[in-house]
């Protein structure tokens, strides 16, 4: 059986990302760090809306967790694979760089950039043996894509990314895998809560944030079979604000 995979699929576009593909009738893999109500609360809505999921606890950044919690599912599931991979996980340590310290910009990179190498490939071992390939899609950030003030790190880590996406998807496209970044602006979720909404809703042409299941819809496309010659690509969802 295929199945798919979510990291922080506890909240926000996590959330949302693992609500738009219970469409794709395949079962959920929930990963979070800590919150593990909120983690609940997502797999019971993706039971309401008739999928199966399953919570499974790790941090990305902790090579020893990610492959221990991959061995522990693949040892329980012998004859299944993670067909779909969504490296959503993400956290903001926001500051000007001359006042940032080390910690800050080593979680927000490690998050990020080590995360997503752990845990693809980990996922790639099985992933890419099979004839059907997959589809491993990377949550990026217009932070990644023009650079933001104050956000050196995260906007370090999301380019990083994006660069990997485009290296990984020409390594894997033989095997019937394809690689994808999705760059959300500025999303309606509890990263962006404490930001100036109305100053910046005046610099979006569209003149609002987006909504996570804007996000999560155009990710659902890409994890998708219409979306099989589609790789190496970076996919902007920001309202106009950049392109």
């Amino acid at each position: 059986m295929k199945y798919i995979l979510v990291t922080g699929g506890s909240r926000g576009i996590g959330r949302a990302v693992c609500l738009s593909l219970v469409s794709l009738k395949m079962p959920i893999l929930i990963n979070y760090c800590s919150n593990t109500s909120a983690a609940e609360e997502t797999k019971r809505l993706i039971e309401e809306q008739g999928g199966v999921a399953e919570l499974l606890p790790f941090n990305v950044a902790k090579k020893d967790e990610v492959e221990e919690a991959i061995r522990k599912w693949e040892e329980a599931h012998p004859d299944d694979y993670v067909s779909v991979l969504v490296n959503n996980a993400g956290i903001r340590r926001d500051n000007v760089m001359f006042m940032m310290s080390d910690d800050d910009w080593h979680q927000v990179l490690d998050t990020t950039v080590d995360g997503f190498f752990y845990l693809t490939r980990c996922i790639l071992r099985h992933m890419m043996p099979r004839k059907r390939g997959g589809r491993i899609i990377n949550i990026a950030s217009l932070s990644g894509v023009k650079g933001l003030p104050g956000q050196t790190n995260y906007s370090a880590a999301k380019a990083a990314l994006i660069g990997a996406t485009k290296a990984l998807a020409q390594e894997v496209a033989p095997r019937n895998i394809t690689v994808n970044a999705v760059a959300p602006g500025f999303i309606e979720t509890d990263m962006t809560k404490d930001l100036p909404t109305d100053d910046l809703k005046k610099l979006i042409p569209v003149g609002r944030f987006g909504k996570p299941e804007e996000v999560a819809a155009l990710v659902a496309f890409l994890a998708s079979d219409a979306a099989a010659y589609i790789t190496g690509e970076v996919i902007n969802i920001n309202g106009g604000l950049h392109t």
